[in-house]
């Protein structure tokens, strides 16, 4: 389990930063957007922190049916608030693998806002999902992931 974390932080790491490391520690690069940089929230590396939820299966899934399909409903509802609250910074499903159902990443810097911020959600309310908290340091250019997404996706949840 822990194994999977690490190799999922490793990649987004390696995704995110791939070409920060042309540069010297003392140079600013050439394209550097210092508007941007402060709009993301980045600090000098360009990175910031954030949470890690990882949703696994919990105590009490709820049978196939009209009252599911409602809860996970709201579910969709409540990442898309979130995402536009600028809370939100990544969402998606994982395999189910383990019991692992999904993940968000919250751009909080607290485990407790970002408790605070799960617990709006009609799978963890339900007891659908239980949520796993990790602080996460990563690329500030993620804040760019719901625009983008917003952009290219032919049809919403």
């Amino acid at each position: 389990m822990k194994k999977h974390l690490v190799l999922l932080a490793m990649l987004a790491s390696f995704l995110s930063c791939g070409l920060a490391f042309a540069q010297t520690a003392d140079e600013t690069p050439a394209g550097f957007d210092a508007t941007l940089a402060a709009r993301l929230g980045a600090d000098d590396y360009g990175m910031r922190a954030y949470v890690l939820v990882v949703l696994k299966t919990g105590p009490t899934p709820m049978a196939p049916g009209p009252a599911r399909d409602e809860m996970f409903k709201g579910h969709f509802a409540n990442m898309k608030r979130l995402a536009q609250e600028g809370k939100l910074a990544l969402a998606g499903p994982l395999d189910g693998v383990d019991g692992w159902r999904g993940l968000f990443v919250f751009a909080v810097a607290d485990v407790d806002e970002a408790r605070r911020l799960a617990e709006t959600d009609p799978v963890i309310r339900n007891g659908e999902m239980i949520a796993e908290y990790h602080k996460y340091y990563g690329s500030a250019a993620l804040m760019q992931v719901n625009d983008t997404h917003a952009r290219i996706a032919r049809k919403g949840f």
